[in-house]
């Protein structure tokens, strides 16, 4: 069975996304050096709150590095209702959350790795320098 990306639910896009983007975060601080279990847990949550997610997705918008089509997803992603919002953040940030992983998990089931690599490795340098 051939699966259409385009006809997915956005949350079924940011349910994959969400595991791309953790296993990528996760593998980035293991390569940094980072072994202890707490310490990359601790580190880790920088880059995966809804928070952070929601701060690339913004500033991409912002500096115009999505494709049109991108700009779709995350629309989609945006405002997609799940039912329940976390009660340490936001219903915005949550929304902008979701478009981020939508977009991730959009590009992992197309098999367009070089963006998708591409998306990761500038959502991570941005969260690096402190944009977070």
């Amino acid at each position: 069975m051939k699966l259409d990306v385009n006809q997915l639910k956005s949350l079924a896009l940011a349910y994959m996304g969400d595991a791309v983007y953790e296993v990528s975060v996760r593998e980035h601080l293991i390569r940094l050096g980072k072994v202890k279990p707490n310490d990359l847990h601790k580190q880790a949550i920088a880059f995966v709150s809804a928070k952070g997610q929601a701060k690339v997705i913004l500033h991409w918008l912002d500096v115009k590095f999505l494709s049109d089509e991108e700009k779709r997803i995350v629309a989609r992603g945006r405002n997609a209702k799940s039912g329940s919002i976390p009660k340490n953040t936001s219903v915005q940030t949550y929304r902008y959350s979701t478009a981020f992983e939508a977009l991730i998990g959009y590009h992992h089931l197309l098999n367009n790795q070089e963006r998708l690599t591409e998306l990761v490795e500038h959502a991570i340098q941005f969260i690096e320098e402190g944009s977070v």
